[in-house]
């Protein structure tokens, strides 16, 4: 133990400080170790056979002779072999034969196979190699050089892909995960916005349409007027589609100026919270397309009363009070 780390006393994180940080030094004391133990030592020196329970592996063909029984009895411990012996001469007691007894412990012990193989013992005991490592943690310094590391990966997968030769990487990107997530999260809340303001598109322009209805049927005796001295159906028309188009363009840029103003104390509550400058922005080209589709509904909604004020009949509108 070189040192022992606490956090300070102005740390309010909250953070769980219960691991252990050690060097890569331990790291390779630890394979080294594992690697020249004398468990591993005997499991290499017998690649057929399992050190955990002495039997063969699965895949090892199980032919047992009485010969091979009485060598094998040999090299158990004394007690353990004087069991194993006391067991046999009871077989051949109850009139076994050795051919018999042979055959019994030959389907004993290929029932007592556990599936074991000669790679797993050694991954079991920690065998490994620092030249082969089973996974590789990179951990980039900011988001363009995450990008340039996913970008190399699939530029190699694409080649192995293409040559038919070698291994594809296989990696996990856990901040693309993480940014995936909220990706679809701010998604899901924007297509709810999408739709609230959808709703309030339409309920707008259908009051402004009714505002110009409205101002048509109070302005009928002026309808009647402009048409007597000599004003077409289309200059009528004209006049109401010009005030829609107006009041479309007065409220979206009205719109975009308040919501430009609220940005300031937004962003200034943002960043007392948060420490992120500027984070509520409206931008220009946003901004106009906002006021061309306010001045492209509120010309619709304009439409439909403004024909109405065009076919009034100039004698009928006149006599109206």
């Amino acid at each position: 133990v070189v040192g022992i780390v606490r956090p300070s006393e102005e740390n309010d994180t909250g953070s769980n400080w219960g691991a252990v940080l050690y060097t890569p030094e331990l790291t390779e004391h630890l394979v080294e170790a594992v690697n020249a133990s004398d468990v591993v030592a005997a499991q290499e020196a017998n690649p057929n056979t399992d050190i955990f329970t002495g039997l063969p592996f699965e895949d090892t063909t199980v032919n047992l002779t009485m010969d091979a029984i009485e060598a094998m009895i040999d090299q158990m411990p004394s007690e353990q072999g004087a069991q194993l012996r006391s067991y046999v001469d009871g077989l051949r007691e109850d009139g076994l034969s050795d051919e018999e007894i042979a055959s019994a412990f030959s389907r004993q012990m290929s029932e007592q196979t556990d599936n074991a193989t000669y790679d797993g013992n050694l991954e079991t005991l920690g065998v490994c190699s620092l030249d082969e490592p089973s996974s590789i943690s990179i951990y980039p310094i900011d988001f363009e050089a995450k990008e340039q590391i996913d970008s190399l990966i699939d530029d190699y997968n694409e080649q192995i892909r293409a040559s038919g030769e070698g291994t594809e990487i296989q990696y996990t990107d856990m901040v693309g995960m993480l940014m995936s997530s909220v990706t679809d999260i701010v998604n899901a809340l924007t297509y709810i916005l999408i739709a609230f303001v959808a709703i309030s598109l339409v309920v707008s322009s259908i009051m402004i349409g009714i505002i110009t209805y409205i101002s048509v049927l109070e302005r009928t005796k002026e309808i009647g007027i402009l048409r007597a001295i000599g004003a077409s159906k289309k200059d009528v028309s004209r006049i109401f589609t010009a005030e829609t188009f107006i009041i479309g363009l007065v409220s979206g840029v009205l719109g975009i100026v308040v919501t430009v103003l609220l940005d300031i104390p937004v962003n200034m509550i943002i960043y007392q919270i948060t420490g992120v400058e500027n984070l509520a922005s409206v931008p220009v080209a946003a901004g106009a397309v906002l006021v061309l589709i306010s001045v492209g509904l509120s010309f619709l909604a304009g439409l439909a009363p403004s024909r109405m004020a065009a076919k009034k009949d100039p004698v009928t509108a006149l006599r109206t009070e």
